[in-house]
């Protein structure tokens, strides 16, 4: 593996802590790969044989059943999936695929069990990244489960502002049939309630939205920090 890939791995959270004897055991065997967009990488149910780690690009979480398929999750560097199943050498619960050209480091699940038992600071790292993914899991099954389409979507977008620096007008982060996957709509719902916002201050024109009156559009949405803030 590079020298420059170490180095972005080493400073993670979950491993800037642990001794440099275990984080070189837990290299051991690790190398970064390329990949082009839309190729996947792991398939659910396989067996969990590496921790992965998006240096570059873009990576979406999804799964599939009986025909039909729904995004879970992007992946935005520097970060890891799927921790979880690499820790309890457990079958994928989740496919991954790249969105776009991507930077992958591939970390042997068996190293980082290894490493796990021995290293005291990597286990608490490791338990408080598995609880943040958990709590993760909760904000979304909240905004699902106690939302209309019409709010999942008006919150979507007042975080998506924030990311992009609070600016009035934005990109959305991918295509509109995707982001209905993702905040559980079909498309021709996804539509409809783009044009159910629009008194509340939203213009739309394809992928780039404006914003004409945040706090309109917050006052309709009501966003709760137990659910919409990444950092509670």
């Amino acid at each position: 593996m590079p020298d420059s890939a170490f180095k972005d791995v080493r400073n993670l959270a979950l491993f800037s802590q642990m001794a440099d004897e275990s984080f070189s055991a837990l290299m051991r065997g690790a190398f970064v790969q390329n990949f082009p967009a839309q190729i996947e990488l792991i398939t659910e149910g396989d067996p969990s044989d590496f921790l992965h780690v998006v240096l570059s690009g873009s990576v979406d979480l999804f799964s599939a059943w009986n025909g039909r398929e729904t995004s879970l999750a992007t992946i935005r560097p520097i970060s890891t999936f799927i921790l979880a199943a690499t820790v309890r050498d457990a079958p994928y619960l989740m496919s991954a695929r790249t969105l776009e050209k991507s930077r992958i480091a591939l970390i042997p699940s068996q190293n980082v069990r290894a490493v796990f038992d021995n290293d005291g600071s990597f286990a608490r790292a490791m338990v408080a990244e598995l609880a943040q993914c958990y709590r993760s899991v909760i904000k979304a099954q909240k905004d699902l489960k106690l939302r209309t389409s019409l709010e999942r979507l008006a919150n979507y977008l007042l975080r998506h502002q924030r990311r992009a620096g609070g600016a009035r007008s934005f990109e959305l982060e991918c295509e509109k049939r995707r982001l209905a996957s993702v905040l559980g709509m079909t498309p021709e719902n996804l539509s409809r309630a783009f044009r159910g916002l629009q008194p509340y201050g939203l213009q739309v024109d394809g992928t780039r939205v404006t914003i004409t009156n945040a706090a309109e559009l917050e006052k309709f949405a009501k966003p709760n920090p137990l659910i919409d803030d990444a950092t509670t």
